[in-house]
């Protein structure tokens, strides 16, 4: 009888507690990034020599900002010969320095073309001129090798606009 009893108490004991979980809320708002003024961003690039235009978009009324970059069409060069270790010790290279341009903001999206043609791929270069990309183009290990060659053309786009 104690044995039921203390085993009716344990029970109600058991199921009459409640689990409480209380949740921590951040109230505070994430801070937004600080936007630049489009008149301030101009005075930048500007200074440091970079070409840009703006005009109003007639569609929403804001001020939209385009900046000349570079963009460099990788085409396949005259020396293909190399063995398949050479060409895929100079990928390595080839990669490593595409990275590098990408780490030092000196380009802002490359990659390859999904076919076999001529053309290889792209590096859309963000200098101020197109001297300054056709340097960094042909410091790649794949060119100096002259298994690809650059052909770089003056390209503008609108600043902060993301690829979709």
């Amino acid at each position: 009888m104690k044995t039921k009893l203390l085993l009716i108490i344990l029970g109600i004991t058991l199921f009459s507690c409640e689990t409480k979980i209380e949740k921590e809320y951040i109230t505070e708002p994430c801070p937004e990034e600080e936007k630049i003024p489009m008149a301030q961003l101009k005075e930048e690039l500007t200074q440091k020599g970079f070409q840009t235009f703006d005009y109003v978009d007639d569609k929403s009324g804001d001020t939209i900002l385009m900046q000349q970059y570079f963009i460099a069409f990788l085409k396949s060069g005259p020396t293909r010969s190399q063995t398949k270790e050479e060409a895929d010790s100079l990928q390595k290279l080839h990669l490593a320095h595409l990275g590098r341009m990408y780490e030092e903001g000196f380009a802002d999206i490359s990659g390859p073309f999904g076919n076999d043609g001529d053309i290889r791929g792209i590096t859309i270069y963000n200098v101020p001129t197109q001297k300054m990309a056709d340097s960094l183009a042909n410091m790649d290990p794949m060119v100096k090798s002259g298994r690809l060659v650059i052909e770089i053309h003056p390209w503008w786009a609108a600043k902060g606009f993301p690829l979709r």
